[in-house]
């Protein structure tokens, strides 16, 4: 039996269950907000199984953890029930009316856009409850990559977004907006095992070498806030991994399942033409 309650995976709520390409995405939305959460007051809006408010409530943040579904709440208060300084409640993100004006000093709503109508009265109501000084981290898959270019269409969107969009939703409501795209990538990263910092990048491209991740972004992240020095404290390149590297064991692991499966075919091949020959 599991030590903890599993929320099972419908494909409408990342579980922290899931590995590979899904739990890098999520995972390395809230490793970028964790080191901004110390001692602040921090909204996790649409925070789904919760396992990313939990992570947030353990880098020291007060976390409020938001979810409109009441038995997705019910497993978040169940499993992360240990934790100081977090709390979830069951509440619709586009109808904040109860929380106070400018209460949170850091607001999180990854995924959340998408799934929603009434986008507007969404960011509408992060705008009044971020506090001065304040920074609001937002993602949404970018349509155009995401679903024009896969032909894939995910059943519990309702409203996607093409960049430009995303751009002008923010800008009326947000003076200052950093954007940041992200994608998961098959990289060799070169590091300073002496702790230098991470400055240069590169794409080999069909015309040549190009500097920069030259990448259309599967998903957009925005950070928002009212003054543009509070988006100093992101950096312009974030990197996630695992240890376990679930995705490349896994990509090995198909190459070496095909790489069986084509020698044993070329076997049968073989043994076929030879009996052939023999008839």
């Amino acid at each position: 039996m599991s030590e903890h309650p599993v929320l099972p995976f419908t494909g409408e709520r990342y579980t922290p269950e899931r590995d590979r390409e899904i739990a890098y995405e999520h995972w390395h939305r809230y490793a970028l907000a964790r080191p901004l959460a110390t001692g602040r007051r921090v909204l996790d809006a649409a925070c789904g199984e919760g396992y990313g408010s939990a992570l947030i409530a353990r880098a020291g943040g007060r976390v409020l953890g938001l979810d409109a579904d009441v038995e997705t709440i019910e497993h978040a208060r169940t499993r992360y029930a240990h934790i100081p300084g977090l709390v979830y409640e069951q509440a619709d993100a586009t109808a904040l009316d109860h929380l106070p004006d400018a209460s949170f000093d850091l607001i999180l709503s990854f995924e959340t856009l998408e799934h929603v109508q009434a986008q507007e009265q969404l960011l509408d109501g992060f705008a009044r409850l971020l506090a001065p000084g304040g920074l609001l981290l937002v993602s949404t898959p970018d349509k155009r990559v995401y679903t024009d270019l896969t032909g894939e269409v995910n059943p519990h969107h309702v409203r996607e977004l093409y960049r430009d969009q995303f751009e002008a939703l923010l800008a009326a409501r947000f003076p200052a907006r950093r954007l940041f795209g992200q994608k998961l990538l098959f990289q060799s990263v070169l590091w300073d095992l002496a702790g230098g910092g991470l400055a240069e990048a590169s794409t080999a491209t069909p015309e040549g070498l190009q500097p920069g991740l030259v990448y259309a972004p599967m998903y957009l992240l925005a950070a928002c806030a009212r003054e543009p020095q509070t988006l100093a404290a992101l950096p312009a390149l974030s990197l996630h991994g695992d240890l376990a590297e679930s995705v490349y064991a896994d990509y090995r692991d198909q190459v070496r399942r095909n790489r069986a499966a084509a020698a044993h075919i070329a076997h049968l091949e073989a043994t076929l033409a030879r009996l052939r020959g023999e008839a």
